[in-house]
């Protein structure tokens, strides 16, 4: 196991220089409270919810990883939590915290993974750095259509 080149793709999908442009925090960057509540569409997610999604999905996989309880997130809810509840700075940047971690715990369950993980762990480690990136790309259209 090379915990250091999945600690480097984590870290490059979510916060650190990469080649592909903006990672999912730089995509974030610099997006206020009513950027980050907009719709394009009546149904459709908000950067807000893709926000706090990726944050929901760190959390799972570091949950596989260390074996911690279901239903422990920062927020009641699972995948998809309807955002925001409240419109202010404040509520925004708590849910950025919340992010930031999710992804600190994340670092921390695969830098003391006490094993050789399984095929299926590294799977779903390696997917938790695509899923980043995918979100990244979807908030970086977000502000462009706005």
């Amino acid at each position: 196991m090379n915990t250091s080149y999945l600690l480097t793709t984590l870290d490059e999908a979510y916060d650190k220089r990469s080649w592909h442009g903006p990672n999912l925090r730089g995509a974030i960057r610099g997006v206020t409270a009513r950027q980050a509540a907009w719709r394009p569409a009546k149904n459709a997610h908000n950067i807000w919810e893709y926000t706090l999604h990726a944050a929901y999905w760190k959390y799972v996989v570091c949950r596989k990883i260390a074996g911690g309880k279901r239903g422990s997130f920062a927020v009641e809810g699972s995948n998809f939590l309807p955002r925001p509840e409240e419109l202010s700075e404040a509520a925004w940047k708590q849910d950025i915290r919340i992010l930031e971690t999710a992804h600190q715990d994340l670092r921390y369950a695969v830098t003391h993974m006490q094993s050789e993980p399984s095929e299926k762990l590294l799977h779903l480690i390696r997917g938790a750095a695509a899923h980043d990136l995918y979100h990244a790309g979807q908030i970086r259209l977000l502000r462009r259509l706005m």
